[in-house]
């Protein structure tokens, strides 16, 4: 059995000069998600990961037609959801975590396949990371300026960049 197009893992590379273009991005991203999506946001401490998950959350609940809300930082919950139309965000900040075995008790795991997730410090998922997770690197290159990878299937990729996909 060859592999399919979906299968096949590909990488894009945005330069983010404001943080107001890191908030475009990340609604622009935002809108295209879908249930079963799962973003891995990593970078240093200050990097973007937060400020991205955060303008996720809010343009898209702006679209659902809901008020804009404060979006804090999951760090010491772990774990905040949002219950939009037809699907939930998980927003998870692991930092905390010592150990794979403890994202499973937060029903993480289970989100995976059913909701929007959108997990800081994916690291400490270990080897619990899904084939199909879409990998947010972000790297400091200036005082406002970030440098964000993606990679993933490249067919997911594509449509998340809104990029011509023949």
């Amino acid at each position: 059995m060859g592999l399919g197009i979906a299968d096949i893992t590909d990488e894009r590379r945005v330069e983010l000069d404001t943080p107001e273009d890191t908030s475009r991005l990340a609604a622009a991203v935002g809108a295209r998600l879908r249930a079963g999506d799962l973003l891995l946001l990593s970078g240093p401490i200050g990097a973007g990961k937060s400020h991205f998950a955060r303008a996720v959350i809010q343009s898209r609940l702006a679209s659902d037609g809901r008020p804009v809300e404060d979006v804090p930082s999951p760090t010491f919950t772990l774990v905040q959801t949002y219950a939009l139309d037809g699907v939930e965000i998980w927003h998870a900040d692991l930092y905390r975590l010592t150990h794979p075995d403890e994202v499973e008790e937060l029903g993480l795991i289970d989100a995976f396949d059913n909701a929007i997730c959108l997990v800081e410090w994916p690291d400490r998922l270990g080897p619990l990371i899904p084939p199909q997770a879409i990998g947010l690197t972000f790297d400091v290159t200036g005082d406002t300026q970030r440098s964000l990878t993606l990679t993933g299937p490249a067919t997911r990729l594509a449509a998340l960049l809104q990029e011509d996909q023949t």
